[in-house]
């Protein structure tokens, strides 16, 4: 990249949309050009049922569109687009990341917590000067709360979790009142969510700690207008802002210099989830940072390969780290595609259909990754690392999904429970399943004359004359697998003329 390149990053927040646009400078340093922010709260938008409601996804689509109308001109791999809490949360996301996409007009993803956690910690420690010390990196969004310790420029170790000022003030501050009662209940509710961080970051594994975006940039500037330091935030100061908002009885009442009035509804969520972990965590002093999550994800641009080419390299990493023999993975990818091709359903989304085509491709190229483990129920070893592994950057949706297909690729069926009965499983369950049939020798099968139909529950391979005879133990694991099938909502035929 010319050094007066352009990068931007899109971050689709619970509460707001950002878009930050910077020049690649001097010694590679990323200076901004532009910053564009929205209040947007999408986290807001979320019903009982946890879909957006169609309010909540135009207010988002309009913001895109503006922000997308600045991008025109951008090449695809100067732009990354993220989107977080909300909408791994959000049932109809494939819809709005649909939409939302082409309003932009760039690609965008739903990134796991962990993922987001590692973005946030790099873009904090870009702005940070260069030192040996261990950072304890706190950002509290919307909808999730990201814990990350690192040193230097290194995420070492990420969490996120499910809570943030938004979905905090939903909850407990749904009324508005602002007492005692609330304010204890939020702060234990907070505590107990983020109970595990007590054991996977105590006070001896890291040296300083800074607090991140929204709800820390928030109060620092009240704390400042009311005199008091707010670079460094404590449980004593956070005390201070607690009694003032208890004194004030409503949020209607709330009226505090700096606040600004988009903050004003969730003020007291992000105060109840910011005391709850200094006090979990015993933090005596958080520095507020200047960094966030966008800033790591033009790092993350400036650094590392375009976002098409992420995912192919994600899955070679996992190959390589657990042994998979490659050549027998694609050939299985090449088969199982081939059968789905023949079996997805022609009225499915279009949307869906190319998630659970990206899924079926995934599980095929490393279905084989828990024989590294052992041998024995590899598949449920397969299944969960594939949903655990921090730096694959899959969201939830997707990597349930790809579990699901490792999980079920060999074996029976019933461990699946319900959900053989959802097409959107079982049709590539049974094209990936064929194909590990078909290439049990790790050899390309002979496929000419081998059609798989559906109609319906009811689906028939059939095979040509000769062809059991000629491959009889094929023949035999795929007569196997179509008794298999016979104890599901799916009805599978092997047809084959002989030797069987």
């Amino acid at each position: 990249m010319a050094p007066e390149s352009l990068l931007a990053a899109v971050d689709l927040g619970s509460n707001s949309f950002r878009l930050e646009i910077g020049r690649i400078g001097s010694h590679q340093r990323i200076e901004r050009v532009e910053y564009l922010k929205e209040t947007v709260r999408l986290g807001g938008g979320l019903n009982a049922q946890h879909a957006l409601t169609r309010e909540a996804m135009e207010r988002g689509w309009a913001c895109l569109a503006r922000f997308g109308e600045r991008l025109t001109g951008f090449a695809p791999a100067q732009v990354c687009a993220v989107a977080t809490q909300t909408l791994r949360e959000a049932r109809n996301r494939a819809e709005f990341i649909e939409r939302g996409s082409e309003l932009l007009g760039f690609p965008i993803a739903i990134i796991p917590g962990e993922e987001e956690a590692r973005l946030i910690y790099r873009g904090v420690a870009s702005a940070l000067a260069p030192s040996q010390q261990r950072r304890l990196v706190i950002d509290i969004g919307g909808r999730s709360t990201e814990i990350t310790l690192g040193q230097h420029s290194q995420a070492l170790q990420c969490a996120s979790f499910a809570l943030g000022s938004v979905s905090w003030s939903s909850h407990f501050f749904a009324d508005g009142v602002l007492d005692k009662a609330s304010f204890a209940a939020a702060i234990a509710a907070a505590q107990s969510t983020l109970a595990a961080a007590c054991t996977a970051y105590p006070g001896t594994a890291w040296d300083c700690a800074y607090a991140s975006s929204g709800t820390a940039h928030a109060i620092d500037e009240i704390l400042t207008a009311l005199g008091l330091d707010g670079r460094v935030i404590t449980p004593q100061k956070l005390r201070h802002l607690q009694a003032l908002l208890l004194q004030a009885g409503h949020i209607d009442q709330l009226r505090l210099p700096a606040l600004k009035e988009e903050r004003r509804p969730v003020l007291a969520g992000g105060i109840s989830v910011m005391l709850a972990v200094v006090e979990l965590l015993d933090i005596a002093e958080l520095e507020v940072a200047q960094g966030a999550l966008r800033q790591g994800v033009l790092h993350d641009l400036l650094e590392h390969e375009p976002p098409a080419d992420k995912e192919a390299a994600e899955i070679l990493a996992l190959q390589q780290d657990f042994g998979v023999d490659t050549a027998q993975a694609e050939r299985v990818c090449r088969v199982a595609t081939t059968l789905w091709n023949s079996l997805r359903p022609a009225e499915a989304d279009a949307a869906d259909a190319a998630i659970t085509t990206q899924a079926l491709r995934i599980a095929a190229l490393l279905h084989e990754v828990g024989m590294r483990v052992a041998l024995n129920d590899y598949h449920h070893h397969g299944a969960y690392i594939l949903r655990h592994c921090a730096h694959a950057t899959w969201d939830d949706g997707l990597r349930q999904r790809i579990g699901q297909l490792v999980l079920g690729h060999q074996g029976k069926l019933r461990k699946l429970g319900d959900a053989i009965a959802d097409p959107a499983l079982a049709l590539p369950l049974l094209a990936l399943r064929l194909a590990i049939q078909l290439c049990h020798a790790r050899r390309d099968p002979q496929l000419t004359g081998i059609t798989l139909t559906r109609n319906g529950t009811d689906c028939r391979l059939h095979a040509p004359d000769g062809w059991a005879s000629a491959y009889p133990q094929s023949a035999r694991l795929l007569a196997l697998e179509g008794q298999a099938w016979g104890k599901t909502p799916w009805g599978v035929v092997v047809d084959m003329a002989y030797g069987l």
